[in-house]
């Protein structure tokens, strides 16, 4: 209880920075990091309705309710019937605002009509106040990721020591088998799964499917999940099936330095492109500029992907608790491509990989 009672204050004091009269939040992930509570995706209206200054009140669906841990030194619970008007509830309960932040997963047309109702205030996205909040992570919060990020290494192993069979298999009947390994090592969820073969490991978000794989083939394999308490994991190992062209171990060694730099720059202090930069200056001096086609990392936690970015343009500065995927890829269209990521945690004595399965180009036996 005092974490969400010390979330909440801290979220109030950037309102007050901001100049942000009421935060209203809906779907997403600030809401359970706020309250406890993760609303469902529904055509039904939950909404926190959190005023700089007085009451909050989550107002929910009647059929919701008996899902919500009920806090009520941090929040009123307002059930709504079916018959009920919940924005109409919300504008109610909001007042007049100058100044609203509004969940970024909330439903276009809850914000649609919310705007209707309070036509004279001006609006924002919720993450500008919630965003650099959530981005540190407490220690409770890191404890949780380096569990999760352990499930996902557990699985990772399994798959460079050739227990995931591969030769034969579709790419679509791989992923599936990494999806229940995740799932045997404690993850709650699969949030996804790319197995990628060939010439398919050039297309970063590749979508398995009836490929199958074959002998002297790279195999990208990017996974994670979402453990029982909310928390996220994201690995991507690369294995071969056979022994790898020298084409292709060379690329690799440039990708492994670059993916080890980026690591090792991940300091305190250090501006967010800037360890976009590392990576991307290595695999330039590798001869691949031009196929490192995507930021370096994102951050991770009640979401996979959340502040900060790892990204050109992006100068904010890591900070102690910051949590972000070190991934740099590299990607030769029509022929093969590689990744390799781990999470990694800023703290104040240095960059903490929290994934720690072996980095190399694994070659799985045929």
């Amino acid at each position: 209880m005092a974490m969400y009672a010390e979330r909440l204050r801290r979220t109030r004091g950037r309102m007050e920075e901001l100049d942000v009269d009421l935060l209203l939040l809906s779907v997403g992930a600030d809401l359970p990091w706020l309250t406890g509570y993760r609303a469902m995706p529904l055509e039904r209206l939950t909404m926190l309705v959190l005023p700089v200054d007085g009451d909050a009140t989550l107002v929910v669906p009647r059929l919701e309710a008996p899902r919500v841990v009920e806090r009520p030194e941090l929040f009123d619970l307002r059930p709504w019937e079916e018959t009920d008007d919940p924005v109409a509830l919300v504008a109610e309960l909001a007042g007049a605002p100058r100044s609203v932040a509004v969940g970024d997963r909330t439903w276009a047309r809850f914000v649609v009509e919310l705007q209707a109702r309070l036509p004279t205030s001006s609006w924002s996205a919720a993450s500008v106040v919630t965003g650099p909040l959530r981005a540190r992570k407490d220690s409770a919060e890191v404890a949780a990721l380096r569990r999760a990020s352990a499930a996902a290494d557990r699985v990772a192993a399994q798959l460079q020591a050739g227990e995931v069979p591969l030769v034969g298999r579709t790419e679509a009947e791989v992923s599936a088998d990494l999806g229940r390994r995740l799932l045997a090592e404690g993850h709650a969820a699969v949030n996804f799964a790319i197995v990628a073969a060939g010439a398919n490991a050039a297309s970063p978000h590749h979508n398995p499917g009836p490929r199958v794989i074959g002998v002297g083939e790279i195999v990208l394999c990017d996974f994670g999940g979402t453990m029982p308490d909310g928390y996220c994991s994201d690995i991507t190992r690369c294995v071969h099936t056979g022994e790898p062209p020298a084409e292709l171990r060379h690329l690799y060694r440039v990708l492994e330095e670059a993916q080890a730099a980026a690591v090792d720059a991940a300091v305190v202090g250090t501006p967010c492109e800037d360890v976009d930069g590392v990576a991307r200056r290595v695999i330039t001096e590798g001869g691949y500029g031009d196929h490192f086609i995507h930021r370096t990392g994102h951050g991770i936690g009640l979401e996979e992907h959340e502040d900060p970015y790892l990204v050109g343009g992006n100068c904010e500065a890591l900070a102690p608790g910051h949590a972000f995927s070190i991934e740099p890829g590299i990607y030769l269209a029509g022929r093969f491509g590689a990744r390799i990521e781990d999470i990694v945690v800023a703290a104040a004595s240095g960059p903490e990989p929290l994934n720690v399965v072996p980095h190399g180009l694994a070659v799985v036996d045929v």
